[in-house]
């Protein structure tokens, strides 16, 4: 007589049938969908539904303002190419937020260098608008320094997370290097905000990945006499500062968006009445957090700037005990590159910066620039991107900055540990 066999959970279940050794598709979206982090997509999404709103009482502004004796813009007009431009926007979020890291690098690589080479004919094929050649028409019109930023920011993690193969390698020279290059460049079009911008995330993305401090220290030096230059010799950034300063016609622009911000008070003139933003320029784009301001209140205002403190805190909490140098020094660009350009715009609105020209990210009107974003934010989800099965001890972020969970002296030795949770 056989002896009865042991009960194992699963043992009659027939194994998942994978065609080719490879997974299918609708496996693949679960295990994106259990990787992901879905608290940071979900202040992602909330930021762009509240971005609509802002958009839709923005726009009767902007559109009475392009309208002309010939042809009269619909008060919504810009709402709803705002939807259209949105919805494209989320299919290429989702699209990049499905590569793995490794794709997310060579994506990265990739477009940094088709970027930069069509910055080089900006300046001869470019188009001009409001004294500034930033804008390339290729059946689109779109800014090649848009799309640069994510592609940057995943290019410099890349070039830095080098230092891990060999710490001999001069990765502090090649990075600053891609940075004199790409800062050239803009100031070809002129574009001192986005140079600041990405001196920024540089700056960032260096300290975090352990450079010399004295070699640090150089090259702040040097960039902060190429600074001091440019005020000379750049004709609009010295106007800028100066107007901002003394009074002129862009500080004009940013007084009446700072009125414009506070005129509704706390709780706002309520949707559809406002007035002052009537007077802006650029409503829609640069100037929306006022009209977000004079319309919603200065509650709303407060409302928006804690949510992009909460997506870039949930990054940070993500990156705390990463274990992959490259997915840190990504994620951490990213994430600097999304909250630096949209405290620089709420810095303008609230007179409290120059006019810099940025949209603020995820509320503003744009067409390409929206994309832009997104993609920004896909790829942020696809470095972020981690089995939750998985517990790491490895010196991360938490560690760099002391509050990791690996053991200190350990960490010097960059050890790594994964234990599988049953």
């Amino acid at each position: 007589m056989n002896a009865p066999q042991p009960f194992v959970p699963g043992a009659k279940r027939k194994p998942a049938h994978i065609p080719g050794g490879k997974l299918s598709r609708w496996s693949q979206i679960k295990i994106w969908w259990r990787e992901i982090d879905r608290v940071l997509l979900g202040l992602v999404l909330l930021v762009m539904a509240l971005g609509t709103i802002a958009v839709a009482a923005a726009s009767p502004a902007s559109a009475n303002r392009l309208s002309t004796s010939a042809e009269t813009l619909d008060p919504l007009y810009f709402f709803w190419r705002h939807l259209i431009w949105q919805v494209i926007a989320l299919g290429v979020l989702v699209g990049a937020s499905l590569l793995t890291r490794e794709n997310a690098r060579r994506l990265g690589v990739l477009l940094a260098g088709g970027m930069i080479g069509l910055m080089f004919l900006v300046p001869f094929i470019g188009v001009e608008i409001n004294g500034a050649r930033r804008w390339i028409n290729l059946g689109m019109q779109f800014q090649p320094s848009e799309f640069l930023k994510p592609a940057f920011a995943i290019t410099l993690a890349w070039i830095l997370s080098w230092r891990m193969r060999d710490p001999n390698l001069p990765v502090l020279t090649i990075a600053t290097g891609v940075l004199v290059l790409i800062a050239a460049l803009l100031m070809l079009q002129p574009n001192l905000g986005g140079t600041i911008l990405f001196g920024g995330v540089w700056f960032v993305m260096v300290v975090l990945s352990g450079v010399e401090v004295k070699k640090l220290g150089a090259v702040i030096g040097g960039a902060l006499a190429a600074l001091t230059a440019t005020y000379f010799l750049y004709d609009n950034a010295r106007h800028r500062i100066d107007s901002f300063f003394g009074g002129g016609t862009a500080f004009d622009q940013v007084d009446l968006a700072s009125r414009t911000l506070v005129a509704g008070g706390w709780t706002g003139a309520g949707y559809g009445l406002g007035i002052r933003k009537m007077s802006l320029p650029e409503a829609h784009t640069d100037y929306i957090f006022s009209v977000i301001g004079e319309e919603f209140g200065l509650i709303a205002c407060a409302v928006i700037v804690c949510l992009y403190l909460a997506i870039i805190v949930r990054v940070l909490m993500r990156l705390v005990d990463e274990e992959d140098l490259f997915a840190l020094l990504a994620g951490t660009g990213l994430v600097a590159l999304l909250g630096g350009q949209a405290f620089i715009n709420i810095l303008v609105n609230l007179q409290l910066f120059p006019s810099k020209g940025m949209t603020l990210p995820l509320v503003s009107y744009g067409g390409s620039s929206t994309i832009a974003i997104c993609l920004t934010v896909g790829l942020l989800v696809a470095v972020t991107r981690r089995n939750p099965y998985l517990k790491t001890t490895t010196r991360g972020l938490g560690d760099l900055l002391g509050i990791g969970q690996g053991d200190g002296m350990n960490a010097n030795k960059a050890r790594s540990t994964r234990e599988i949770h049953q």
